[in-house]
């Protein structure tokens, strides 16, 4: 339940600039998301944490993406680590790209979750 909710925030902050095409309430949405993208870091820490407690159980496809989307998310901190930094500031960029497709995955996927 908490991946689901937490896929479902981070692909909110991922869809940022494009919920406002969403006829009815994506005004509200893009608000909504603005917000959360103030804490875009720390939801991106706690998404990667949970994702790596949540795969020592079992391992599917909300995991993975709880992983992407916080890696996306908290790119500024983790491309800081010493070790591992540079590596997962390309990956990131890389997957920048994809943000919208990832968030739209992520948002349906945390729906699904729920349910």
């Amino acid at each position: 339940m908490l991946v689901g909710l937490m896929l479902i925030i981070g692909g909110l902050v991922l869809l940022t600039g494009v919920l406002y095409l969403i006829p009815g309430f994506g005004k509200h949405l893009e608000k909504l998301a603005k917000w959360l993208g103030s804490f875009q870091a720390i939801i991106g820490v706690i998404a990667v944490i949970l994702a790596i407690i949540d795969m020592l159980d079992d391992v599917n496809f909300g995991n993975i993406m709880l992983l992407i989307v916080g890696l996306i998310l908290a790119s500024s901190i983790m491309s800081a680590l010493p070790a591992v930094g540079k590596y997962i500031a390309k990956l990131t960029k890389f997957l920048g790209a994809f943000q919208v497709v990832i968030g739209i995955i992520a948002v349906i996927l945390g729906i699904v979750e729920l349910l």
